[in-house]
């Protein structure tokens, strides 16, 4: 069978001007039987709408923080940084993912892009904002090395992702100082941690729309369930459900 051709966001790092990619985001897909491709951080339209006919699915990566005017807030201080031509080219591309229900994966930054970009909000730093509010003592960015699970997760049963996992609980590394505040209403929370935020979700009738909070591309080598979920990434992109 021919493997498919995986789009990957880009990273950006603003003080290099440079483009840049974690080797986990690669491998776990080329491990997974795809080939991982990283595309180059544009906002041109007519490069957008060729990249999302010709790919057969997308890892949206982690990163910069998602620009708070997205969801109707003012930026506060404590909001990390942001980069305007991400935030345009994810959009414009989510756009056409959705429109095609083409494959697509969500990780960190991925899974808070897909919640506001349907509607929903954040918690532009859950330290200040979260958890004085649920006294979470649970820690949400934790230190190297990132291979490690550092808290609990509960899944809900009847998701793809549960179907994915086969499992009603998981533990998960965790790297993230933001957070889903409200769900955006066509997506389906579908793993939480014991302080009751949200994180991993699934949007219903598409193919493959999946995002996590934590980081999979840092534990699939030892972590059964993160490998499970490239391939399945990756078999939804090769047109199997």
């Amino acid at each position: 069978m021919k493997k498919p051709m995986i789009g990957v966001l880009p990273l950006y790092d603003e003080h290099k001007e440079s483009y840049w990619m974690l080797p986990g985001y690669m491998k776990g897909i080329e491990v997974s039987g795809g080939i991982p491709v990283m595309l180059p951080l544009t906002t041109d339209s007519e490069i957008l709408w060729n990249l999302a006919q010709t790919m057969d699915g997308f890892l949206f990566t982690g990163g910069h923080d998602v620009n708070p005017e997205l969801y109707h807030e003012e930026t506060m201080e404590v909001c990390g940084t942001l980069c305007k031509d991400r935030d345009t080219m994810e959009s414009v591309l989510f756009q056409h993912v959705l429109q095609m229900d083409k494959p697509a994966f969500g990780i960190c930054r991925g899974l808070q892009l897909f919640n506001v970009l349907l509607g929903g909000a954040l918690y532009q730093d859950l330290p200040l904002q979260f958890q004085p509010e649920t006294r979470s003592s649970i820690v949400h960015k934790q230190k190297p090395p990132y291979s490690q699970p550092v808290h609990q997760l509960k899944l809900a049963e009847g998701t793809q992702l549960h179907q994915i996992l086969q499992t009603d609980s998981l533990r998960v590394n965790s790297y993230h100082h933001q957070g889903i505040k409200e769900l955006a209403k066509p997506l389906v929370a579908a793993a939480t941690a014991e302080d009751g935020l949200i994180e991993a979700v699934v949007m219903p009738n598409q193919r493959f729309m999946i995002a996590v909070q934590w980081h999979p591309e840092f534990m699939y080598q030892e972590d059964e369930p993160s490998f499970k979920l490239f391939t399945a990434f990756v078999k939804a992109c090769q047109g199997e459900r």
